[in-house]
């Protein structure tokens, strides 16, 4: 599961001592300001990253530019992400028209299993990959820690949730979108 900041945050800064002289310790510090970067109420840094046909495709384009924007981090050997798609597909058919878009950002290694996984459960908008897996470029930047991971956008580029899922991510959306 991600990682509460606030929490790691508020344990290191109570550390005294000799503690504080641990490497570990100062791993900890950079682990923190980097997930303060993507906290609710922040706003959302960008990123590029080459589509299924190998063309590049910016977060900050104007496909994107004044909607929300659910990026979905995924990948097609994740069970429980291929397992979410078909919540996500409902959500996708249901809330695009009223202004949703979704940029799906593959942590796959593999170009034909990822571009398999997106036309077998038919997910219809936006990807990308860089294909490196774990070290995928969107997934250091947002300190992804486990998939799937959600992150919903608003129109002005604020994170305003994370890590929703099936009903819950539907409920914030259609709160957004009424």
């Amino acid at each position: 599961p991600q990682p509460d900041y606030i929490k790691i945050k508020e344990i290191t800064e109570a550390m005294t001592g000799a503690l504080l002289d641990r490497p570990y310790i100062e791993n900890i510090s950079d682990y923190i300001d980097q997930l303060e970067k993507v906290t609710v109420g922040k706003s959302a840094p960008y990123f590029s990253l080459p589509n299924e046909k190998g063309e590049k495709l910016s977060r900050s384009a104007e496909r994107f530019r004044n909607k929300y924007l659910l990026l979905n981090f995924w990948a097609s050997w994740c069970g429980p992400c291929r397992g979410e798609n078909p919540h996500v597909v409902e959500i996708y058919k249901e809330y695009h028209p009223k202004g949703l878009e979704i940029f799906g950002v593959s942590l796959d290694n593999n170009k034909e299993a990822w571009v398999k996984a997106i036309a077998d459960d038919g997910l219809v908008w936006k990807h990308g990959s860089d294909l490196k897996g774990w070290q995928s470029a969107p997934a250091q930047l947002y300190s992804v820690s486990g998939i799937p991971h959600t992150v919903l956008l608003d129109e002005n580029n604020k994170i305003i949730a994370k890590n929703l899922r099936g009903d819950e991510l539907k409920q914030k959306i259609a709160e957004l979108l009424k």
